[in-house]
């Protein structure tokens, strides 16, 4: 099933490129809606999970990579999807969530969750080793973030022999976008220079081979650069195809390698054709598929209100602020301003804080008591004209509230899919 992915950069080569959508995300329905997807348009689908959200000591989710992995087969069983279509990334596997520790205690922690993920079947392993941890500089040299990486790399390697699975494919790079899209307003972003790259490239190759690991490193198919796309609290930053050509000139001499573009949230249809034209094939998106699950869920509630004297008005977004105010541990420092400003952040930002907090049982009990709501009750086209315009027109007869919130989100894949198919 990584076949789709060593294609990238022959495909590429020949002037046939094609592209991938990596679903980065835990959320049941946005995981349903992409599964879905592929069982209507065939081929793979790439699933990935964080370092932060999925880990083997449980991450924000609660999930174990193992944990996360049988969340996924069981949707997919559910929606029909031969489990051998679905490959499974690990994105930022490295110590960024222990970051606040000494490198000493930090990287052992990330070798053991690069061990889990690989024990539980993911085959696709980004290794990001670019922040540095308690006491050294916020970003690290080339050298020492490859000589970590080779060291992930190397359990990652000694895992995949061990229990007998697929050994892995890398993506490698120190221009690693922050996860989850930038906390302040952007005006732009400098796409990494080629002269950059070149010295990534270089210094991996070169400590992989040091460390004995060239396998591994004929096994890595792209590199993370930064291709000036981006998304803020407020903003996006467009792709501009005329500012990587230089960057894009690198991949005619490096043949081996793509490059994978992560923050491609908000970009449009052409963009991300263009990303995906220029060398860019391995589109990440996240808080974009649970923003529009958020608009989704929000309109519902307003419907609700409309309908049901009894449901209280803004029942779910009134539970919502409650949940976030009570721990701002996931939005506080990422969202500035005033008071109303973080109000609004919390609910309506770009970068979709509001994320991490659906799974927690308050929330599962306010979208339960949504679902509850408007079970049963016709809702006239009129309330979807004004609270979800988008769904009026194919609205046909009763539709449950998941699959209002399905359909959302796959209004975002078919953008993806168009700019990966577009030949």
């Amino acid at each position: 099933m990584n076949e789709r992915l060593r294609e990238l950069a022959p495909a590429r080569r020949n002037g046939k490129p094609f592209g991938i959508t990596s679903v980065c995300s835990a959320h049941p329905l946005v995981l349903r809606a992409a599964l879905r997807r592929a069982v209507r348009d065939g081929g793979e689908v790439l699933i990935e999970a964080t370092c932060n959200q999925v880990n083997h000591l449980g991450g924000y989710t609660g999930m174990t990579p193992q944990a996360f992995v049988r969340l996924v087969g069981n949707i997919a069983s559910e929606e029909g999807l031969d489990k051998s279509r679905i490959i499974f990334g690990g994105d930022h596997l490295g110590p960024n969530p222990w970051r606040k520790e000494d490198a000493a205690t930090a990287m052992p922690k990330a070798e053991a969750m690069v061990a889990a993920y690989v024990k539980a079947g993911f085959t696709k392993i980004h290794l990001d080793a670019s922040m540095g941890c308690a006491s050294e500089p916020a970003a690290l040299d080339d050298e020492l973030i490859a000589v970590r990486a080779a060291r992930l790399a190397k359990v990652a390697e000694e895992t995949a022999r061990e229990i007998g699975g697929a050994m892995p494919l890398y993506i490698l790079g120190t221009e690693v976008p922050v996860p989850g899209g930038a906390d302040h307003v952007l005006d732009e972003v400098e796409p990494t220079s080629a002269k950059a790259a070149r010295a990534t490239i270089d210094i991996h190759r070169d400590v992989f081979i040091r460390e004995g690991l060239e396998d591994a490193f004929s096994r890595t198919i792209a590199f993370v650069v930064q291709p000036g796309v981006e998304f803020g609290s407020e903003n996006v930053i467009p792709f501009r195809p005329e500012k990587v050509d230089e960057l894009t000139a690198l991949l005619d001499q490096e043949p081996q390698f793509v490059f994978e573009a992560h923050s491609t949230d908000y970009q449009t249809v052409g963009a991300l054709s263009s990303l995906v034209r220029d060398g860019f094939p391995i589109l990440k998106v996240g808080p974009e598929l649970t923003f529009a699950l958020r608009e989704a869920l929000y309109g519902l509630d307003l419907i609700a209100s409309e309908l049901s004297k009894d449901y209280g008005y803004r029942s779910l977004a009134v539970a919502m602020e409650k949940i976030m105010l009570a721990d701002p541990s996931d939005w506080l420092g990422h969202y500035h301003g005033s008071e109303d400003a973080l109000r609004l952040q919390r609910h309506y930002s770009y970068s979709d804080r509001i994320r991490y907090y659906w799974g927690r049982p308050d929330a599962l009990a306010a979208v339960n008591h949504l679902e509850e709501t408007l079970s049963g009750l016709p809702i006239p086209k009129t309330l979807l004209r004004q609270f979800l315009p988008r769904l009026e027109e194919r609205y046909t007869g009763p539709i449950s509230m998941a699959e209002i919130a399905i359909n959302a989100v796959d209004d975002v894949l078919k953008k993806y899919n168009i700019a990966c198919r577009q030949n």
